[in-house]
């Protein structure tokens, strides 16, 4: 497209309504269409949902899949920059306070790396976050907890859905299974275009070049809130407050909860017009893990019944399934129990995704010459001209 292509015409209806539709720049990480959904860098994600995290990572800063011999490489870079800072993360968590909600506590997490050691290079701090994720992910488990003891060294040759479990040391699960599932989680919630409120604010703080810890930092705080991240904590609370998996009465509570006008967690997509392929995966990756948990009997039956409900209102465009409705679900079942700490692994995933966009606004757009400080518009409303 040239320069002078006009791309949307901007008018008084778009006002006040969150940028939604409004162009704002370009993404090379991935995009979203009405019956596929997300793709990472042109690839469906339907046909990277089975793939190790570490190469898909890859994929989102280089562009590219890599062969064997670069992904034995970035595996390798990986373990290299995953030692923490000695010293910096743990005697700050031991004073936070554990009624304060994960997702704070995993803002603070970032900040304190950043402020313990910064690159002050984009790629490279990029990278070094995401290497390190695993350990800071899991000693916010443990001191959070109150399980600060014993915990093991972090041995950084493991990958990195390993070193979170062996950081964290459940009992009485399947490893094997919390990896196939978490690795599977992250994979799906790595990117989502270039919009969405975690990634836009994530990359406005970074155009006023702070660092790259304090860019994620602020991500994580509007990946926070219920109406985007915490969505995922919702929708267990949802379902486990159904409790029953008869069509019937999860048809009854459905109508219950639109007629006292509160959210059907876990359906609709802002763009999507069909079923997110990301439900539909987990949703295959119940069926093979856990087909007769009771949890998944709910959401099955809820997958069935809620949109046929839904779509009787004419104003609801996609009354199907979203990634929400089986995640908590299938993190539920592999013994990660509490549904306050889920949106801490969605802003796990989404530190590699926002990073490889950070990376790309600072150091490729423009060619080269990154993108400018954000600086919309805003036209005064209700201000007329006065004097003291």
């Amino acid at each position: 497209m040239s320069d002078d292509e006009p791309l949307l015409s901007v008018t008084a209806g778009h006002l006040n309504t969150g940028l939604r539709g409004i162009l704002v720049g370009t993404c090379r990480t991935s995009f979203v269409t009405p019956t596929e959904g997300v793709h990472y860098c042109g690839y469906p994600i339907a046909e990277l949902a089975a793939m190790d995290v570490e190469d898909v990572i890859y994929l989102l800063f280089n562009k590219e899949l890599p062969n064997p011999e670069q992904s034995k490489a970035f595996r390798a870079d990986l373990s290299a920059r995953g030692t923490l800072p000695a010293g910096a993360l743990e005697p700050v968590y031991a004073t936070l306070p554990r009624e304060g909600h994960p997702m704070d506590w995993l803002s603070v997490g970032l900040h304190t790396l950043g402020m313990a050691e910064t690159n002050g290079d984009w790629n490279e701090d990029a990278l070094n976050l995401v290497a390190r994720m695993p350990r800071l992910m899991g000693l916010l488990f443990r001191y959070r907890e109150g399980r600060a003891e014993g915990i093991p060294a972090d041995d950084t040759s493991l990958g990195l859905v390993d070193r979170f479990i062996a950081t964290l040391q459940p009992e009485g699960v399947d490893y094997a299974v919390m990896r196939e599932v978490l690795n599977a989680y992250l994979v799906l919630h790595l990117d989502h275009g270039g919009g969405n409120l975690s990634t836009f604010t994530g990359k406005a703080t970074a155009s006023g070049r702070a660092t790259l810890y304090a860019s994620m930092a602020s991500a994580m705080n509007s990946l926070s809130g219920p109406l985007h991240g915490r969505a995922n904590q919702s929708c267990l609370e949802f379902v486990l407050g159904i409790g029953t998996s008869d069509p019937d009465e999860v048809e009854a509570f459905i109508r219950g909860e639109l007629a006292a006008k509160r959210p059907v967690f876990g359906f609709g997509h802002a763009v999507l017009r069909a079923e997110d392929p990301r439900a539909t995966y987990q949703f295959a990756l119940g069926e093979r893990l856990c087909p007769d948990d009771e949890n998944f009997a709910i959401i099955r039956t809820l997958r069935e019944v809620a949109p046929r409900v839904l779509a009787e209102n004419p104003k609801i465009s996609n009354p199907n399934a979203n990634v929400d409705i089986a995640s908590g679900t299938l993190l539920h079942h592999v013994g990660l129990r509490k549904p306050e700490y889920y949106t801490t692994f969605f802003g796990w995933a989404r530190v590699a995704g926002i990073g490889a966009q950070i990376v790309d606004e600072r150091t490729v757009m423009r060619d080269g010459k990154g993108v400018p400080i954000y600086r919309p518009k805003y036209i005064a409303e209700e201000q007329t001209l006065r004097h003291v």
